[in-house]
């Protein structure tokens, strides 16, 4: 069964990197605190409980991909899709996207005041793809290779990277695919 992701329109593919244009979206969103891979989990949780039933309304929300997660800044959270963390390291965003059927209006309210429902526009990202693991090590040298590649081609970053996971945990490690994101200007 295939699960919705965010719309975008690729402008540039360069081998594992593109630069693409989201569609606006909106997203539920929870911060967290922890190293990365518990803050994963606890936000996945959240959001997980609001999308399955965790509302006013008692309504299953679709789930989509990636899970994006994103260090916390105080700032503006680059989109990913569909978790995301962004920010200060022990300070982290996850987020899901909701699916497109639905509107901030028709959405029903999440039960916990943690989880956030926020409208974001649209974007344009640099994203880098890679296969396998997440460890922090890895996703700081992939979010390296991204800003190298951004440089190279004179785009301006505006924002902190954000981790996109789009497989479930069970998935073989060398088969999952996984993007780092980062906003940048245009």
């Amino acid at each position: 069964m295939a699960v919705e992701e965010p719309k975008y329109t690729a402008l540039v593919s360069d081998g594992a990197c593109e630069l693409r244009r989201y569609a606006p979206v909106i997203v539920a969103e929870v911060r967290v605190t922890g190293e990365m891979q518990a803050a994963t989990n606890a936000g996945f949780r959240l959001l997980a409980g609001y999308i399955f039933g965790g509302n006013n309304a008692r309504k299953s929300v679709a789930m989509t991909a990636p899970v994006t997660l994103a260090a916390s800044t105080g700032t503006k959270i680059a989109m990913t899709a569909p978790v995301t963390l962004a920010g200060r390291e022990g300070d982290w965003i996850v987020q899901f996207t909701m699916p497109r059927q639905w509107s901030l209006e028709t959405l029903p309210v999440p039960n916990d005041p943690r989880v956030r429902l926020r409208p974001v526009p649209e974007m344009l990202m640099a994203v880098l793809k890679f296969s396998g693991l997440t460890s922090p090590p890895r996703v700081a040298r992939k979010s390296a290779e991204l800003a190298a590649w951004a440089a190279e081609r004179d785009l301006e970053i505006s924002g902190t990277p954000s981790l996109a996971r789009y497989d479930p945990p069970w998935t073989p490690w060398f088969m999952r695919r996984n993007e780092v994101m980062v906003q940048v200007k245009g």
